[in-house]
């Protein structure tokens, strides 16, 4: 599943950005098989020690080098995300499928990371598209706030506010 700046295209305005995002649902015990798939790709992995660089951060950075483009690989196998990798949209590029977070996915992962321009991701999608499931959105959020002590609900309502 796309997620990050790239599915930012589909609804928020568009934005540069040289880098794709994917969620796989998988754990990193299938580190071989994206290894595969980044060498069939032709992607030049970007560490050096995979297995322990993918233990600690649950990502794989890799990168398309005639175009510079970076492609992250995100291992994931939460309920959450699973759950999101099942209400991904499917948009076709050419003739090739490509699954996007859905919108709610995408605000969540985008609260969840809370940089500047996150939020700025946020704001954008939000008064673009007006009919959005919230209830779905605070319902994560209240979830990842209670399991990791943060405030991310309180962040979205206040974005909320400020549109």
């Amino acid at each position: 599943m796309v997620i990050g700046g790239q599915a930012i295209l589909l609804y928020g305005e568009p934005r540069l950005t040289r880098d794709i995002d994917i969620t796989l649902g998988i754990n990193v015990d299938q580190l071989d098989k994206v290894l595969a798939i980044t060498s069939t790709l032709r992607l030049k992995v970007l560490v050096g020690n995979e297995q322990e660089f993918v233990q600690r951060t649950m990502v794989l950075p890799a990168m398309e080098e005639e175009s510079g483009i970076r492609v992250d690989f995100i291992f994931s196998f939460s309920p959450y995300e699973k759950r999101a990798i099942e209400r991904a949209r499917e948009v076709r590029l050419g003739r090739t499928p490509v699954r996007f977070g859905s919108l709610e996915d995408v605000v969540i992962h985008k609260v969840i990371a809370g940089r500047p321009r996150d939020i700025e991701d946020i704001r954008s999608i939000l008064l673009k598209n007006t009919n959005y499931d919230s209830g779905y959105i605070e319902k994560w959020l209240k979830e990842f706030d209670a399991s990791l002590g943060e405030n991310f609900l309180a962040l979205f309502r206040n974005i909320l506010k400020e549109i």
